[in-house]
């Protein structure tokens, strides 16, 4: 008997949204254990700070896998629920702002359990005043749409609430 894909949720959100704390609810109303995917990496006090409070936030028994920028590799050897968090925090640990985006989504549409992806979503704001503002905007917008495609539900989150996104 053929394995049915496992779901695809994507969350997208602007900074301080509730994109996260969605997503970490989306997560504990699934049954089996739930690894959280974090790519962030404390580069100062204020990501820090922002890295402790989203510790905080989780469940003790969550499994936490710090991936930096090996998120592709380490989310292909996940099993259960992987909770992504965030591709933002992926794309700017990367060398020139570089991610491998048909990997990810191969192993996306490969994973057997379930996947909820949090992004960024830096489209809605001003337009970047430096090159590397908008060579970030331009990756993760393009990361957000790939994912979006393979993705069976999408949702943005805007003050806390959460809007389904239609294909």
């Amino acid at each position: 008997m053929a394995c049915l894909r496992a779901v695809i949720a994507l969350v997208l959100g602007g900074t301080r949204s509730g994109k996260s704390e969605y997503a970490e609810r989306m997560a504990a109303r699934h049954p089996g254990g739930v690894t959280y995917v974090a790519t962030g990496i404390a580069t100062d006090a204020d990501m820090a700070d922002r890295i402790a409070r989203h510790q905080a936030r989780r469940p003790p028994e969550w499994a936490t896998a710090e991936v930096g920028t090996d998120l592709v590799r380490r989310l292909a050897a996940i099993e259960g629920l992987a909770l992504v968090d965030s591709l933002g925090t992926w794309v700017a640990a990367c060398r020139d702002l570089t991610v491998d985006v048909p990997a990810l989504c191969t192993v996306l549409r490969e994973r057997t359990d379930p996947t909820i992806l949090v992004s960024e979503e830096v489209g809605l704001g001003v337009h970047a005043p430096t090159e590397a503002g908008r060579r970030f905007a331009d990756a993760l917008g393009e990361l957000n749409r790939a994912v979006a495609d393979v993705a069976d539900q999408a949702f943005l989150v805007v003050a806390g609430r959460a809007l389904p996104l239609v294909p």
